[in-house]
């Protein structure tokens, strides 16, 4: 199977620094995603949209479990890692939908971002179909 290597476009800022067990914990907060200078230019018109997808690397995660507990609540029915947001993952991927609450420069104010200080953002697409 082919390898794929990427590179961030920037980098999460938020107040959460470590592994939070509760995804729904993020739930209405705000973060920064700061942008790195070689993209800035990749933000253009961004500012008229209400939501974005981002999509993240769980870099802090080490390995990943097929079947787990849901949140590591042992008095969850197991499932497999597929129908859970766990970061344990085979590609430790995030993706999260969040309202856009402003830009200025290279720095974007999103809610709803289920993403830890520092992590790396790989990709920011629009979440409405646009032409």
């Amino acid at each position: 199977m082919d390898a794929f290597e990427f590179s961030p476009i920037g980098f999460v800022e938020s107040d959460f620094t470590g592994i939070q067990d509760d995804p729904d914990i993020f739930q209405g907060t705000v973060s920064r995603i700061r942008v790195l200078d070689e993209f800035t230019d990749g933000l253009f018109r961004l500012e008229n949209l209400e939501r974005l997808y981002v999509i993240f690397v769980f870099d802090r995660a080490e390995g990943f479990r097929l079947i787990i507990h849901p949140r590591g609540d042992v008095t969850r029915p197991e499932r497999g890692v597929f129908a859970t947001r766990s970061p344990y993952r085979p590609n430790p991927l995030g993706l999260a939908v969040v309202d856009l609450v402003g830009i200025e420069g290279s720095v974007l104010t999103v809610r709803n971002l289920d993403a830890i200080d520092g992590t790396p953002v790989l990709d920011i697409k629009p979440w409405e179909v646009l032409y």
